[in-house]
């Protein structure tokens, strides 16, 4: 997940190779809203969160040489990743938090995020904020994974007779609490268009998908653990021994027989 002040897990090159991952899962579902938002080659773009860029070279690849993107992270770890990754002239990493809304706004043609808004407290706000800073006809998109709705399927299944299935809700779980803990929503991708729209955006679209489990969804998991066990410990959320247990299990499970453990909101609009 993209970084914003006080994010809450990792900045490390490991932490690159998660985000890495999830840009693998996320792929289909970020053309697609790359797609929504109509991106012309003279666009200037600012993306909320860019992390180490693994969105950003999507981007960049819609982009002519009078385009621009300005990359905005917390995390100067992050961003050197992902300067030195794109090596790009049109790439201008921005050290910032995002919820400031700052100058490097200005003249955005598009703003987009992904994975970003849920690390945001009340990410509301800012969305409505968001839409008084941009110009009229100001093109909007971010992706959001969904850690609840899949949770139903999971429990349906286990009850049904897959009982290895788990370690995938332990991990839900596990995430889900982590965020409550420090007040940050692991859901806000479940009612952001409706929020977009009562901000006053304009002709605002989303769609949800199932995220594909394979071996690469488990990695990501493994590492989540790996980023976060102290934190979890510290919050009481779960104990390291039980950590190392559901590490364990997840690595334990076929890739080829799983459920999909979450989803992904997409959402397009305009100011």
């Amino acid at each position: 997940m993209t970084h914003v002040k006080g994010y809450i897990l990792g900045h490390s090159a490991d932490a690159a190779r998660r985000l890495a991952i999830q840009d693998a899962h996320f792929a289909d579902t970020s053309e697609k809203l790359l797609d929504d938002l109509s991106l012309r080659p003279g666009d200037r773009i600012v993306e909320f969160g860019c992390g180490p860029g693994s969105f950003s070279r999507r981007i960049l690849g819609r982009l002519g040489s009078g385009g621009a993107l300005v990359g905005v992270d917390a995390s100067e770890e992050l961003l050197n990743q992902a300067a030195t990754m794109l090596s790009d002239a049109r790439f201008q990493p921005t050290f910032a938090d995002i919820a400031t809304l700052g100058p490097w706004l200005d003249g955005a043609d598009v703003v987009v995020g992904r994975a970003v808004l849920h690390h945001v407290p009340m990410a509301e706000f800012l969305v409505g904020r968001l839409r008084a800073r941009l110009k009229p006809g100001t093109r909007v998109g971010f992706i959001e994974p969904d850690f609840r709705t899949p949770l139903a399927q999971l429990a349906f299944l286990q009850a049904s007779g897959r009982p290895e299935l788990a370690p995938l809700g332990v991990w839900a779980s596990a995430i889900n609490n982590l965020y409550l803990a420090n007040r940050i929503s692991p859901a806000v991708g479940a009612t952001l268009t409706q929020s977009l729209r009562t901000a006053g955006y304009q002709n605002v679209c989303g769609d949800w998908s199932e995220c594909r489990s394979d071996s690469l969804m488990i990695e990501n998991m493994l590492m989540f653990y790996d980023e976060v066990r102290d934190r979890l410990v510290s919050l009481g959320v779960m104990a390291a021994d039980q950590v190392a247990e559901q590490q364990r299990l997840l690595r334990a499970l076929d890739p080829a027989k799983l459920p999909a453990a979450w989803g992904i909101f997409r959402v397009a609009c305009e100011t």
